[in-house]
C-alpha cells in the first residue's frame, strides 16, 4: 500500500473534484467552511496527526479562517511558503448547468452533449480529452492541491527544509484573507524561528491575448489602484435645467479623461500595464423624478508597476483638474448662449481636504456620527461605503459644490517584482529546462496579470508611498486596511509556477489535465528540491515520472 495519499495523477485529480466540490463562493457558507475542511484533508497525514499544533485555523474576518499547516524539520529555517486561495467567484452564468459548476467530471461528460453549442476553440479542447471543466479547477484549487501533495511528499521523505502551508478566503474581492495571513506570517516566523526564503503560488497561467496558449511562469504580479470621484452638482427641476448643473454632466468629462489614459501607463522589462477604464459609474438618485441628479459617483481601475499611490493620486489630480477646466469652460459656455450667470465654478477637493473642512465645520464627534452610521450598514461593501461617507460629507457641506471629491476605494493590490532576485533566476532556468521534457516550452512574464494575493508580501516601498492611500480612503482603519509595516518584514523573493488554463471566471473555466496533473508536480518537487539547503538532484521517483 502507498505512503501517499495524493502522489498520482489519478489521486490528484480526485484531490482536485473533491475541493471544488466543496463550494466556496466569495461570502458564502461554503468559504466560512472550507477551511476547517482542509484542515480535516490535511490532518489524514501522518505528520500532521503527530504533529495536530502545526495546522492552525486564523480569522480572515466575517466568519471566514485561512489556514496554516506546516511542515517543521529540526534546526532547519529556510521556510517556503506556498500561497494559494480557495475562494472562488460566482456560477449564474452556468446557466441550467449551474448545478454541476461544481463537479468537474459530471460538468465535463454533460457538456460533450452540448458541445455544439460551444465555441469552437471550447469545442476543440473538449473534444481532445485533455481538459477538465468546472468553477475553481483552473482559478485556483488546482494550486491549493499541488501545496496539498507537495506538503505530503515533504513529510514522508523527510525533505531537509520547511514548507508552510498557506491557503486563504477572499482573494477574488478584497483579498481580506492574505491580509490578515500577513500577520499570522510575521507572527510564526518568530514563533518557529525560521527565515522565508520564497513565497511560492501557483495560480494558473493567465493568457497574454485571445487565443494564447503559451505556458507562462511569472517572477511579480501586477498592482491595482482604484481612484474615485463624488460628483456633486446643483440640483434643479427638470424644466428650469440652467438653475443647476448635473453631476452626470461633471462626470462624463472626467470619465472620458480616464478611460484609456496613457499617462497611467507604466512599463518596465519589457511589459507594460492595461490603460484605465471605468469599473462603475452611477447617479445617485435612489428613485425617478424630475430633480435632477445632482450627486454621482465613479471608480476607475488603475493598474501599476513601479508608481506608489502618492503618485498615482498626483497624477489623478492632475487629470481631474484638466477634466473640470474643460467643464467649467463648456459650462460657462452654454450659460453665456442661455444669457444666464449659471452656478459657480466646479472645483476639486481630495477626500483627506474634505474631511478635514467637516471636522471644522461640525467637530470631530458629529463627523464620528456619520462614519459610525456608514460602516455599519452591512449591505454595502467597501466601494458602496465609501462613495456613501463622501456623499454624506457633501451634503453637510454643500457649500463646497459644484466639486469633484477624489478619493481611493479598496482594494489596493501593491505591485511586486523579484526578477532580478539571484534565486529566482536561477528558479527560473530550473522551471524551463524541467518542462522542457515534456516538450513544453514556459516563457518567463515578470508581472502576473491576473492579480493575485502575492501583491502583500515582498513589499518594497520603504519611503511611505502609501500615506496618501490611508488619507484618502473614507473607509480605511475602520472596514479596510493594509499592513504596510508587517509586509515590510516579508522580504524573500516571490514566485509563481501553476497549471495551464483556460477561461478563468467564464462559464468554459478548464484546466489542462497533463499540466496539471503530471507536469506540474514534477516540476513543484523540482523547484523545491532546489532550494534544499544542500542541492540535491532531483529523486529517482521524479525521474520515473518524466520518462
Amino acid at each position: 500500500m502507498s505512503r501517499y495519499l495524493w502522489d498520482t495523477p489519478d489521486s490528484l485529480r480526485t484531490l482536485l473534484c473533491e475541493l471544488v466540490s466543496w463550494e466556496s463562493q466569495t461570502f458564502t457558507k461554503g468559504e466560512r467552511e472550507f477551511a476547517s475542511k482542509v484542515q480535516a484533508k490535511l490532518i489524514e497525514l501522518d505528520y500532521f496527526k503527530n504533529n495536530p499544533d502545526h495546522i492552525t485555523l486564523h480569522d480572515a474576518g466575517l466568519g471566514r479562517d485561512l489556514v496554516t499547516a506546516m511542515y517543521k524539520r529540526p534546526d532547519v529555517k529556510e521556510t517556503i511558503v506556498l500561497i494559494s486561495h480557495f475562494d472562488t467567484v460566482q456560477t449564474e452564468e452556468y446557466g441550467d448547468l449551474e448545478p454541476l459548476a461544481f463537479h468537474p467530471e459530471e460538468l465535463t461528460k454533460e457538456l460533450f452533449k452540448r458541445k455544439d453549442d460551444l465555441p469552437v476553440e471550447v469545442r476543440k479542447d473538449l473534444e481532445s480529452g485533455k481538459y477538465l471543466f468546472g468553477r475553481g479547477t483552473m482559478d485556483m484549487k488546482m494550486g491549493l492541491a499541488l501545496h496539498m501533495a507537495m506538503i505530503e511528499k515533504a513529510s514522508v521523505e523527510q525533505w531537509p527544509v520547511n514548507l508552510l502551508l498557506v491557503t486563504v478566503p477572499d482573494e477574488e474581492v478584497n483579498s481580506a484573507g492574505m491580509r490578515a495571513a500577513v500577520k499570522e506570517l510575521v507572527l510564526l516566523r518568530e514563533k518557529y524561528d525560521i527565515s522565508y526564503k520564497m513565497f511560492l503560488n501557483s495560480e494558473p497561467t493567465f493568457t497574454q491575448e485571445p487565443g494564447d496558449t503559451k505556458d507562462y511562469i511569472y517572477t511579480g504580479t501586477i498592482g491595482k489602484i482604484m481612484p474615485g470621484a463624488l460628483f456633486y452638482g446643483k440640483e434643479t427641476h427638470a424644466g428650469e435645467p440652467m438653475k443647476g448643473i448635473t453631476a452626470n454632466y461633471i462626470a462624463s468629462f472626467l470619465t472620458q479623461r480616464m478611460e484609456w489614459n496613457s499617462l497611467f501607463r507604466e512599463s518596465d522589462l519589457g511589459e507594460s500595464t492595461p490603460l484605465p477604464v471605468s469599473l462603475q459609474q452611477k447617479d445617485l438618485k435612489t428613485q425617478y423624478s424630475t430633480q435632477t441628479p445632482y450627486r454621482a459617483a465613479a471608480l476607475y481601475n488603475v493598474f501599476i508597476f513601479k508608481r506608489t499611490a502618492d503618485e498615482v493620486i498626483d497624477l489623478f489630480e492632475q487629470v481631474a483638474q484638466e477634466a473640470v477646466a474643460s467643464c467649467n469652460f463648456a459650462f460657462k459656455s452654454i450659460c453665456e448662449k442661455e444669457n444666464v450667470e449659471g452656478v459657480g465654478t466646479v472645483r476639486t477637493i481630495r477626500y483627506e481636504e474634505l474631511i478635514h473642512y467637516a471636522e471644522n465645520k461640525f467637530g470631530a464627534e458629529f463627523i464620528g456620527k456619520l462614519k459610525e452610521e456608514t460602516f455599519k450598514n452591512t449591505s454595502w461593501d467597501d466601494r458602496e461605503k465609501s462613495i456613501n461617507l463622501v456623499d454624506k460629507l457633501m451634503i453637510q457641506c454643500y457649500e463646497l459644490a459644484p466639486a469633484v471629491v477624489l478619493f481611493f476605494a479598496p482594494p489596493y493590490y501593491p505591485a511586486v517584482n523579484t526578477s532580478r532576485d539571484p534565486l529566482v533566476i536561477n528558479s527560473v532556468k530550473l522551471m524551463k529546462e524541467v518542462a522542457s521534457r515534456f516538450n513544453v516550452e514556459v516563457n518567463q512574464i515578470h508581472y502576473f496579470n491576473g492579480i493575485c494575493d502575492l501583491s502583500y508580501v515582498s513589499y518594497m516601498d520603504e519611503d511611505d508611498g502609501w500615506t496618501a492611500y490611508e488619507g484618502n480612503t473614507p473607509v480605511w482603519g475602520e472596514t479596510y486596511s493594509i499592513p504596510f509595516t508587517d509586509m515590510l518584514q516579508l522580504n524573500a523573493p516571490v514566485f509563481n509556477v501553476g497549471p495551464f488554463g483556460k477561461d478563468a471566471h467564464q462559464r468554459t473555466e478548464r484546466l489542462h489535465i497533463d499540466s496539471a496533473f503530471i507536469q506540474m508536480p514534477v516540476m513543484l518537487e523540482s523547484l523545491i528540491k532546489s532550494m534544499f539547503p544542500k542541492r540535491k538532484n532531483m529523486s529517482q521517483h521524479s525521474m520515473n515520472k518524466i520518462s
